[in-house]
């Protein structure tokens, strides 16, 4: 970067980037497992799928919700030549960098659909049902502070977690910053008249 500027990737972005593949791969999974009887039956394993579902999306939801707090207490303003990194590249990044965890966490919930049908997929979709709501949640912060977040890329290459020990602190713009919404969705542009 010249200048001294860091690559900035959107907080919101990178937590919301997971919950996609999460969900459908869950969902998937847990179709599919509802066709093997199981050792437990159907009805069993849809029932502790649910139960399993409830519990990761909450407990994904609220993880670590108070390093996110402190590290946006802390932010700092981004400098002018900091670059800001697109949507699409920051979720595209993330996912190559974790698709053979993903290709093995689908493949437990299908294998685990012989001992319990549907409870593994039902868990991964809960992981990304989790990740949707704490990227709303942080949505919400943005939109009170008035302010977007982001976070170093390079502190982000040895694991992708935006709250991760590697990461020091975040950096702040303005709303109006970047392509994507605070939250981590598309930015809906104004319909012209």
């Amino acid at each position: 970067m010249a200048r001294g500027g860091q690559g900035l990737a959107r907080v919101a972005v990178v937590v919301r980037a997971g919950a996609a593949p999460l969900w459908w791969l869950g969902v998937f999974a847990a179709g599919i497992g509802v066709l093997v009887p199981g050792l437990t039956g159907r009805r069993i394993g849809v029932l502790a799928g649910a139960a399993l579902f409830v519990v990761a999306t909450a407990v994904v939801a609220c993880a670590r919700r108070g390093r996110y707090a402190a590290l946006t207490r802390s932010a700092a303003r981004a400098g002018k030549h900091d670059v800001l990194q697109d949507r699409a590249v920051t979720t595209r990044n993330w996912r190559r960098g974790h698709r053979w965890w993903l290709l093995l966490a689908f493949l437990a919930a299908l294998g685990s659909a012989f001992a319990a049908p549907a409870a593994g997929g039902l868990l991964l979709a809960g992981c990304g049902a989790g990740l949707w709501l704490k990227a709303a949640w942080i949505g919400r912060r943005e939109r009170a502070e008035e302010v977007l977040l982001w976070v170093r890329v390079d502190w982000l290459r040895s694991g992708g977690r935006p709250a991760g020990r590697t990461v020091k602190a975040y950096r702040s713009t303005g709303i109006a910053a970047g392509d994507a919404a605070p939250g981590g969705s598309r930015r809906r542009t104004p319909a012209l008249v």
